[in-house]
């Protein structure tokens, strides 16, 4: 799962990219007004002493140039005398130009059939350039380092009020009525929005969960008392004398009818119940002992087929969960291995810590199948099948009680069931 970063955060990077950039653009913008300050200067200034040059030599035709420290004036009389670096020169201003191991601005003039080359020395101004532009970008370093300081503080400042109400919102209990929401005086109108829809919300929810308690609490003693009293009577036919073989029969099929339905009752009311609530009203369930009861609950149903079922290894395990859920959950899975299967063995074994396995010799599931299976089961539907429990609310108590189910297809036929009461949530099958 990816990891989301924090409104504060995101604010703080998009302020601080955005002074990063501004500072990039000004600098940028300033080495390009000072290289063409430079030029035109350099123009002005070489131009102005070239012109001199030639006004004292047309004055005085006996007038020399003397080289200074910085300045020097070469020309094509001598050409011996010319550096290198300078011969190839186009007429105009040319800057940065390497002669004598320094760095010079060069101004290139032809007069009168004579190409005169007027150089400036800048090597130690070019030197300070240098000390200038590292000390520029050392104080837009600082400058940038201190606005991360501000904006961090004021950032934090501004969203604190939001990541307070988040906070709160993260505290709130579905076991708890009458939760809020409160805002400050000093709370901002997007936040006084926000804590008004969630107020209003909660309040909706809780009339919503009232409505479903009360319909629960109402649908679980309205059903249990009739199907309690189907169930006596029926236990009370069969113990009778003299029933016909054919009553018989349709009684134990009643008894079991109301034994499913007390079953789905029971489930019913644990997916509408909270699962840290449920946990405090569990039994201790050993699974070694169960098993046993559950096969032989069931092994009516393979009456009328050529099926057997096989119990395997049952070392001892204990877990802690509503006794007939665990029943109707492993009961339900033992259904659907008899009602897909005609002949053959079902095989039922315990493996640790908490695990039921049940493999059945049926037609088996391709992959495509089992996809299927889970893709009904996402929707919220699915078929019930012959009969019981469907699958669709198995997968749904599986999730609810963070169990984990898994249905795969055996090599050569038959599927394998496995359901980890243990588990920590419901995964999807994949193929044997």
């Amino acid at each position: 799962m990816a990891v989301r970063s924090g409104l504060r955060q995101r604010i703080i990077f998009g302020l601080l990219g955005y002074a990063v950039l501004l500072t990039i653009a000004v600098f940028i913008h300033g080495v390009v007004v000072n290289e063409r300050a430079e030029e035109l200067v350099w123009q002005s200034l070489l131009g102005s002493e070239l012109e001199h040059f030639l006004e004292r030599s047309h004055d005085d035709p006996e007038y020399r140039w003397t080289d200074t420290r910085t300045l020097a004036l070469y020309d094509n009389v001598a050409p011996a005398r010319l550096p290198p670096s300078l011969r190839d020169l186009a007429p105009g201003v040319h800057d940065d130009v390497p002669v004598d191991g320094g760095e010079r601005v060069v101004l290139v003039r032809e007069v009168d059939g004579r190409r005169l080359i007027l150089t400036l020395d800048i090597t130690e101004l070019e030197q300070r350039e240098v000390d200038m532009t590292l000390t520029v970008l050392g104080s837009a370093a600082a400058v940038i380092a201190l606005l991360a300081i501000i904006i961090a503080w004021g950032v934090g400042f501004l969203v604190r009020p939001l990541s307070d109400m988040a906070q709160r919102i993260g505290t709130l209990r579905p076991d708890r009525a009458g939760e809020r929401i409160e805002v400050t005086h000093a709370a901002s109108a997007e936040l006084v929005v926000i804590a008004d829809a969630l107020n209003d919300y909660l309040e909706r929810n809780e009339r919503f969960v009232e409505r479903e308690r009360a319909f629960i609490d109402s649908a679980s003693h309205e059903l249990r008392t009739p199907i309690a009293v189907i169930a006596g009577a029926t236990e009370l036919a069969l113990g009778q004398a003299g029933v016909p073989a054919a009553a018989r029969n349709q009684l134990a099929r009643i008894q079991r009818t109301a034994r499913d339905v007390e079953h789905l009752i029971s489930l019913l009311l644990v997916l509408a119940k909270d699962p840290a609530r449920l946990a405090r009203a569990s039994d201790r369930v050993a699974l070694d002992q169960l098993l046993p009861e559950i096969v032989e609950d069931h092994r009516h149903l393979t009456r009328d087929k050529d099926l057997t079922m096989v119990l395997g290894p049952l070392p001892p395990s204990e877990i802690v969960a509503p006794m007939p859920i665990v029943q109707a959950a492993i009961g339900n899975l033992l259904r659907n291995a008899i009602e897909n299967s005609d002949r053959g063995e079902i095989s039922i074994r315990l493996t640790q810590p908490a695990t039921v396995v049940i493999e059945d010799p049926g037609h088996g599931m391709t992959p495509e199948e089992i996809s299927t299976i889970y893709a009904r089961v996402a929707r919220g539907g699915g078929d019930r099948g012959g009969g019981g429990i469907g699958l669709d609310l198995i997968s749904r108590l599986c999730e609810h009680l963070g169990w984990k189910l898994d249905i795969a297809s055996r090599t050569g036929g038959g599927t394998i069931t496995t359901l980890d009461l243990l588990g920590q949530k419901q995964v999807a099958g994949s193929p044997a």
